[in-house]
């Protein structure tokens, strides 16, 4: 289990980087003398004609509602396994970052609706502040080596992990348009169809694609935001082996035993069925013992670091930072959202955390301390990724929707200095080897 966490650690470290330079990136081109470039690239139209009827979207959106799908599939896995096999599984060892994150999560869209209690558009943003970027939290985390104890590194995934799902839920009930009950009746047929073929081990491509895409295409005309298909996709694959280990080693050592006895070559198996069988039972076999949603989450975390993520942010994170933004700065979305992610977040999780270890319900892990887990809290206000995605959900108006990304571009950049200076401080100098 450690192994896997190690490895997933590593994925978003360095994802982060990939992401941040492709953050940097926007900024420079949204702002250069080929700004124009830049915009007319993310509203290029692209798709295809069915019957003579046009069905086309932008590069933006394509990459919003379409690729966005492979980042919310992986965040489904994640959630899927931390629950039922990972820190989450334990109830006593659960608690704390749920309860963290849940405080996490309502004192900054508390502090948002302070500054914005309108019914106006303004409104809307109380999302924004919500979110972590895990990608960006652990690779901040990361830079301190060896000095971070492992519980640490649990706590802070684990919540951000919970943020995550809270996020999800919040983009699915409240920032969705009117729904569609016959695209949402089909979605729901062609998923019990998906979880059939998983139940019953159909593992065939041709029929597992088509059903996902069926999926993908049902909750984009149904209203609800078209990456909740990738959630709801990733629910169905299983995180656990589908048999036990008793029955894995006998299967292959009878087989392998039985294969022994034959004289197997590279191509006997051709003409001789009972080897065929054989080894086409060891293939299954094995096949069922390693979970398809483990294999997703590994096989796709590259995808979604090194290229989901950083297109997102190429074609998302490009403000043209002009005289109209500059001079409206600061107002009540700015202040929402920067104080939201900056001073809401370290307060709502400080005080969860200690509501639920003060009354006995919860423990701090090993290795950490409250100063520790205070620098934890400040670095889950980087939002980034998910809060301008929910930002962009969340406005129409152009203007809104820059001073928002600038305002998280502003708290992501506060939380992760301000967070490093007290981890530094805190961490212990030195390792024991």
């Amino acid at each position: 289990m450690r192994n896997l966490l190690d490895r997933f650690l590593h994925s978003q470290t360095t994802g982060a980087i990939v992401l941040l330079a492709a953050a940097c990136l926007a900024i420079f081109w949204a702002n250069s003398p080929w700004s124009d470039l830049y915009f007319n690239i993310s509203k290029l139209q692209l798709g295809l004609y069915i019957d003579d009827d046009p069905y086309f979207l932008s590069l933006e959106h394509w990459i919003k509602d379409g690729l966005m799908v492979i980042f919310f599939f992986v965040v489904g896995l994640e959630i899927k396994r931390e629950v039922l096999v990972g820190e989450l599984a334990d109830p006593r060892k659960a608690l704390l970052p749920i309860a963290a994150a849940c405080g996490g999560a309502a004192v900054p869209a508390i502090i948002y609706a302070f500054f914005n209690f309108s019914a106006g558009e303004t409104g809307r943003g109380w999302g924004i502040p919500m979110a972590t970027d895990i990608a960006f939290a652990l690779g901040v985390l990361a830079l301190f080596g060896k000095r971070v104890p492992l519980g640490l590194k649990v706590f802070l995934t684990a919540l951000a992990i919970v943020d995550d799902l809270l996020a999800v839920l919040v983009i699915a009930f409240f920032y969705s348009a009117q729904i569609n009950s016959m695209a949402l009746v089909t979605a729901t047929v062609l998923l019990a169809m998906l979880a059939w073929a998983v139940r019953n081990r159909v593992h065939s491509t041709g029929v597992h694609l088509p059903l996902v895409i069926g999926i993908w295409l049902c909750i984009l005309l149904s209203g609800i935001h078209a990456t909740i298909a990738g959630i709801l996709t990733a629910l169905v694959y299983p995180v656990k082996a589908s048999i036990k280990p008793e029955v894995f080693f006998d299967t292959v050592k009878n087989r392998v035993r039985q294969l022994e006895g034959s004289h197997l070559t590279q191509h006997s198996m051709i003409d001789d069925r009972q080897q065929f069988r054989a080894i086409n039972t060891i293939y299954l076999t094995t096949r069922d013992m390693i979970p398809a949603g483990i294999v997703f989450e590994e096989n796709l975390h590259s995808i979604q670091a090194y290229l989901v993520l950083p297109l997102f942010a190429l074609f998302s994170a490009g403000v043209a930072i002009d005289a109209s933004v500059l001079n409206n700065l600061p107002d009540s979305v700015s202040l929402g959202v920067f104080l939201g992610l900056v001073v809401g977040k370290p307060i709502g999780i400080m005080l969860t955390s200690l509501l639920v270890v003060k009354t006995g319900l919860a423990r701090l892990g090993r290795g950490i301390t409250w100063p520790l887990l205070f620098a934890c809290s400040i670095l889950a206000g980087i939002g980034f990724t998910m809060s301008i995605f929910i930002a962009e959900l969340a406005f129409i108006d152009p203007l809104l929707i820059k001073e928002a990304k600038l305002s998280i571009f502003a708290a992501s950049i506060s939380a992760a200095t301000l967070g490093s200076i007290i981890l530094n401080k805190f961490l212990p100098k030195q390792v024991k080897s």
